[in-house]
């Protein structure tokens, strides 16, 4: 088991940025592919983005697609997502997800597939 905390989130206007981070503790994190997901009031919880555990792949829900981008520091066992362009309809909590996969290369845009999860961020973007 991985215990993961986020931060980063805040209010913001639209067309602003903001940067999560979401830092990990726990186990091997160089072990976990690593997933961002977010809740909206009202709505099922949806895939943001993911990132392979080396870094090397990532992959994004079409609505956020060329305005986030997800990273990750082995190093400081964090993974960031940094949301640019930000619209009101991004306004959900966020979070942070980690998936154990060894030394594999693979991730997942599933929710159920990711054991580990934190508290999660608010984040809301005004018109």
């Amino acid at each position: 088991q991985v215990q993961l905390v986020e931060s980063g989130g805040g209010l913001v206007q639209a067309g602003g940025s903001l940067r999560l981070s979401c830092a990990a503790s726990g186990r091997t994190f160089s072990n976990y592919a690593m997933g961002w997901f977010r809740q909206a009031p009202g709505k099922e919880r949806e895939f943001v983005a993911a990132i392979s555990r080396s870094g090397g792949s990532t992959y994004y829900a079409d609505s956020v697609k060329g305005r986030f981008s997800i990273s990750r520091a082995n190093a400081k066992n964090t993974v960031y997502l940094q949301m640019n362009s930000l619209k009101p309809e991004d306004t959900a909590v966020y979070y942070c997800a980690a998936r154990w996969v060894g030394y594999s290369s693979s991730t997942s845009q599933v929710a159920r597939e990711y054991a580990d999860w934190g508290q999660g961020t608010q984040v809301t973007v005004s018109s």
